[in-house]
């Protein structure tokens, strides 16, 4: 767990899941809610493997910069580079840089932490994605990553759980339900990400170990439940990889 600014939650354990969980049910009526506990979760995660009281936290894909004010908060000289200009809303954190996650404008090493929560499944090439998160991270840093697998409940995102009845299917479902068109579309801005496959490739790489590979959000048994093929697909939820970066 984290520091005493964090959310007082032991990780994993179902207070903290009920908690998170009833945070998404108010995502869109409440999002500075949903998003600030969120955040303060993440940085509990983060500040399990050490304080980031001085540290230089590099957040790609970070939207709003919820994040990226969290870990400033919490003493780390903090950057957010978000490639969509839309999703950094009216008040984003002072200095955000509009960039591509693809091509970051920072130089090898820079970071002691490179953090990237539910991107990773709005990327077409994930592997390029998180060659340029290690790209940039010192070695001996940290490497946060978690996304959404496609199998997961809520793998479909807004449409989400219809998705298993197909992705078109699913968003005719969701505009004839809501009246508009849905923020998401497979294979152009969200992508059918596994776990299986992901972790596979990642454990392939010689420039990062993997440190944790876990469910996010499941209150217990969350890492083994990521060792389950075929289940983990499911029952995952959103993997979280923590990885350290390997000296050159």
């Amino acid at each position: 767990m984290g520091t005493g600014s964090g959310t007082g939650f032991k990780d994993p354990s179902v207070r903290r899941s009920l908690a998170l969980f009833r945070a998404f049910l108010h995502e869109q009526d409440d999002p500075v809610a949903c998003y600030s506990l969120l955040a303060r979760d993440a940085a509990d995660q983060v500040e399990a493997y050490g304080a980031l009281q001085g540290r230089t936290v590099v957040d790609v894909g970070g939207g709003g910069g919820y994040f990226t004010a969290e870990f400033r908060r919490r003493g780390a000289q903090a950057y957010l580079f978000e490639p969509d200009a839309a999703e950094l809303g009216e008040k984003p954190p002072q200095g955000a840089v509009v960039a591509d996650g693809y091509l970051l404008p920072l130089a090898d090493g820079v970071a002691d932490v490179c953090f990237s929560s539910n991107v990773l499944e709005h990327v077409a090439d994930p592997q390029t994605f998180l060659s340029e998160l290690v790209r940039v991270t010192r070695p001996g840093g940290l490497i946060y990553v978690s996304f959404t697998n496609w199998y997961s409940p809520w793998g479909g995102h807004e449409w989400a759980p219809w998705h298993y009845l197909g992705a078109e299917r699913a968003r005719a479902r969701y505009r004839r339900r809501t009246g508009k068109a849905p923020k998401h579309t497979l294979g152009e801005n969200l992508f059918a990400v596994h776990i299986g496959s992901t972790l596979r490739q990642v454990r392939a790489r010689d420039d990062v170990t993997v440190v944790s590979a876990r469910s996010r959000y499941w209150p217990f048994l969350a890492s083994a439940v990521a060792k389950a093929p075929g289940l983990r697909e499911f029952a995952t939820w959103n993997l979280l990889l923590i990885l350290r970066r390997c000296p050159p």
